[in-house]
């Protein structure tokens, strides 16, 4: 059974760390969820464990999220979604047709949440391409897990890929140009 995804605008107190006061934002955020209800009721239950006792949220706006496929990665900080073009070849009408679907993707920057959609379409049998990838405001992922055995192993490991904190993955400029000049060879 696939996931459905529900995005839950939500308005809080936060600490704004550039000025160490507490400002009000409203930030969306992603809940695995069966109904508009349990939505509601996960993301209270998820956000609770960020506030303190006196303050609270107001959930300003639960809508069903078109993400097909949600993906974190190791060392990433940000979420982007992906626009994936899956391309099929009509033979009765003779042309190509398209058909979108979107990732949410967890990368530090555009190229590299490029590199992470292609590595997780990397298996896909037919023809497709990326047409865009954008920054996605969404904040945080919070996706369902049942308690059972199997699934604790699932929600370590999620929780290790979207927790783990981002390198610094800037070019070794020797090491390029030797991959360079061994590949002109």
């Amino acid at each position: 059974m696939s996931a459905t995804w529900y995005e839950c605008k939500i308005k809080y107190r936060k600490l704004d760390e550039a000025s160490g006061m507490l400002k009000v934002k409203t930030e969306p955020f992603l809940v695995d969820a069966i109904s508009y209800t349990e939505a509601e009721s996960r993301i209270t239950e998820e956000m609770s464990v960020y506030l303190s006792d006196t303050e609270e949220i107001k959930i300003t706006n639960i809508k069903v999220a078109n993400f097909a496929e949600i993906h974190p990665f190791e060392n990433s900080d940000r979420w982007f979604k992906s626009k994936v073009s899956l391309i099929a070849f009509d033979e009765e009408s003779g042309k190509e047709r398209k058909t979108n679907m979107y990732l949410l993707i967890q990368a530090n920057d555009v190229k590299e949440a490029y590199d992470n959609t292609i590595s997780v379409m990397k298996d896909t049998m037919g023809e497709y391409s990326v047409p865009s990838i954008a920054e996605s405001p969404i904040m945080d992922v919070f996706p369902y897990f049942s308690g059972e055995e199997d699934d604790m192993e699932r929600v370590e490991k999620f929780n290790v890929l979207k927790d783990s904190v981002p390198v610094d993955n800037s070019m070794d400029e020797a090491l390029e140009l030797s991959d360079v000049l061994s590949s002109e060879e």
